[in-house]
């Protein structure tokens, strides 16, 4: 089985750090082009410091990282370092990476890759606000299209947001980015909260991660039992009558689903981002029925196996 060449555009975060963790250990499927940060669930600076971070403790220091935007296109910087801790990895020590990152301009880093190799072969893999995308869009509009595919998480459905009522968090920290990811006619799968609410980082799986001892093992465990440490009103349950059973793996979904696509059901959508209402600023309209929509431009993921999720995690942190 030949390898799928990968670049993944992130925000490190404690959800992200499990991503980064399974992809670097993913080395047998995936050959990981390079990292791309944005500003997001902490600062710019820190996101990057975090990747490579991540990148030394899984020994994978042959991946770039290529630091992007600093602020979302529009709105001022939205942080989420309530959830992921004021460094964005918990209570991970926050230790000075021994390499620095390849460069300070991400958006130039995809467009070099991307037009250098054969079209229809890159995928991208985004679990953060989609600013570095969208400028690689507004700047290259032919090259981004030449990806063969780009799977992302962010919006909701069916479960409403998990920052404000309406909006799920990568979509409502960079909306103007997402509606131009949206419009860009790229091949796009999509992960919401109906999909990432279904994969949950319960003790058990926590438990049995540690049990690898690897590294990169114990960094992921780490991550997920400070996301169950979290006060309830923190965690993403759609009710708050409803108590969590572990904090949502919504960025290792994406990288999953790069390894096993099987363990996911996918249903054709028309998806459009709110960007003007105060109220709603950041939803997402996801709409099935073409007829109403209008033309189909994205892939909705609609169910997700967990234990799926939780096999490849334990193959390949090991």
């Amino acid at each position: 089985m030949s390898l799928i060449p990968l670049i993944l555009d992130c925000d490190p975060g404690v959800d992200d750090a499990v991503a980064l963790a399974l992809a670097f250990g993913a080395r047998d499927r995936l050959h990981l082009l390079g990292i791309t940060t944005t500003a997001g669930n902490v600062a710019l600076a820190k996101t990057t410091r975090n990747a490579c971070l991540i990148r030394e403790v899984a020994g994978r220091e042959d991946v770039p990282v290529h630091a992007g935007l600093a602020k979302p296109l529009v709105r001022a910087p939205i942080l989420a370092d309530d959830f992921h801790g004021p460094e964005g990895l918990g209570d991970y020590p926050s230790i000075e990476p021994l390499l620095s990152p390849a460069s300070s301009d991400a958006i130039n880093f995809l467009i070099q890759t991307i037009d250098s190799a054969p079209a229809n072969t890159i995928r991208l893999a985004v679990t953060g606000p989609m600013t570095n995308i969208a400028a690689l869009i507004q700047s290259a509009p032919e090259t981004a299209r030449r990806l063969q595919q780009i799977v992302l998480m962010g919006g909701a459905r069916r479960e409403g947001g998990n920052i404000t009522a309406s909006a799920e968090y990568n979509i409502y920290a960079d909306p103007e980015a997402a509606d131009i990811v949206f419009k860009s006619g790229c091949n796009l799968i999509i992960f919401g909260l109906d999909a990432t609410h279904q994969v949950r980082g319960t003790k058990a799986w926590v438990d049995a991660i540690t049990a690898l001892g690897t590294p990169i093992a114990k960094l992921a465990a780490e991550m997920l039992a400070f996301s169950n440490a979290l006060p309830a009103n923190l965690m993403d349950t759609a009710e708050p009558d409803q108590p969590a059973t572990g904090a949502p793996l919504h960025d290792p979904c994406v990288i999953a689903y790069l390894l096993a696509p099987e363990a996911f059901q996918l249903r054709p959508c028309r998806i459009d981002v709110e960007t003007e209402s105060q109220l709603t600023r950041g939803h997402t309209a996801v709409e099935f029925r073409e007829t109403v929509a209008g033309a189909f431009n994205a892939n909705w993921v609609s169910k997700a196996d967990a234990e799926a999720v939780l096999s490849l995690l334990l193959r390949y942190l090991a």
